[in-house]
């Protein structure tokens, strides 16, 4: 529809400096004829759109143009608010309530800002986690180098200066990655696992790298699909399991029992996981899996015996 095109094409221009004719032709398979036309009939709506000659010419948006309330549906707003909100209650940063007041403004027939909230996004931390978030993004805004203690998963603790890049929100866990001046490579944190945090006074150049770099960095690394196991679940495990693994791939017994197949990414992940439910579940296969869980059971076993 020319409609839904003209708001792509608007869209486009206002995320991106400048966008040639023949790009947005290819991105939308219409004409260039076609794209001319649409080009006018954004200007005669009332967005200003100034085109250049040459071979870095194109389209984009007058400099200093405001975003007016018609781009955005008050629908649109209230999602971004309630994003706002969310963020808002992981960093307790006040600068986010005038934002959010800011955007209010833009819909003057009606107070967003109070009206009912039908997705409430709560991102708050961990104690642990929120002492260290109103640090952390000062010094990454601030360009300033961080120090300090790091617990890795097998209880090996380093001390570590980081140039911090971003945070970011990951299975309801916070991280801040960067570069390692320790390991000389890039790296994901734990907030959980950090501790004695010093901000240094020295500042760095941030590097071009972003979270998707990180992100796709570790899926080259990582093997999901490492461990695969057979599991079989007590009747009363059934509500945990099915918040867990979803509904599809659970298989419900004619005694009752629940059965699944699923993955993890290492032998330890495996271990941890399957151990936290307790005698509420046992391990069909692989062997090696099962002799690893009367190993860890053992030794439990003895923990508790020399008492």
């Amino acid at each position: 529809m020319k409609l839904d095109r003209l708001l792509a094409i608007t869209m486009t221009l206002l995320n991106q400096p400048r966008v040639s004719a023949t790009d947005m032709a290819k991105r939308f398979e219409v004409s260039l004829r076609t794209i001319y036309r649409d080009m006018e009939a954004i200007n005669q709506a009332g967005i200003p759109i100034v085109s250049f000659a040459g071979s870095d010419g194109g389209y984009e948006i007058m400099q200093g143009y405001r975003l007016e309330k018609q781009v955005l549906s008050l629908d649109d707003f209230s999602s971004i608010c309630s994003a706002l909100r969310g963020v808002r209650s992981a960093t307790d940063h006040s600068e986010i309530d005038r934002l959010i007041e800011r955007i209010g403004a833009l819909m003057p027939e009606q107070n967003i800002t109070r009206d009912p909230i039908h997705v409430d996004l709560d991102f708050k931390p961990a104690p642990n986690d929120k002492v260290h978030i109103a640090p952390l993004h000062q010094a990454i805004k601030d360009l300033h180098l961080i120090s300090f203690t790091y617990l890795d998963n097998k209880g090996s603790e380093t001390e570590r200066t980081l140039e911090p890049m971003g945070l970011f929100l990951k299975g309801y866990i916070w991280y801040v990655y960067g570069y390692c001046l320790t390991r000389k490579d890039f790296r994901v944190f734990r907030l959980s696992r950090i501790g004695e945090l010093r901000i240094l006074p020295e500042h760095f150049v941030r590097r071009n790298y972003t979270l998707q770099d990180v992100e796709q960095q570790f899926m080259n690394r990582a093997d999901f699909k490492k461990v695969r196991a057979v599991l079989r679940f007590q009747p009363e495990m059934k509500t945990r399991v099915r918040d867990e693994f979803g509904f599809d791939q659970v298989l419900v017994n004619s005694d009752e029992t629940l059965s699944l197949i699923t993955y993890f990414s290492s032998m330890e992940r495996a271990l941890q996981k399957i151990l936290s439910y307790g005698s509420g579940v046992k391990v069909i296969e692989p062997a090696e899996l099962i002799l690893n869980m009367q190993r860890q059971i053992e030794k439990m076993s003895e923990l508790y015996g020399k008492d």
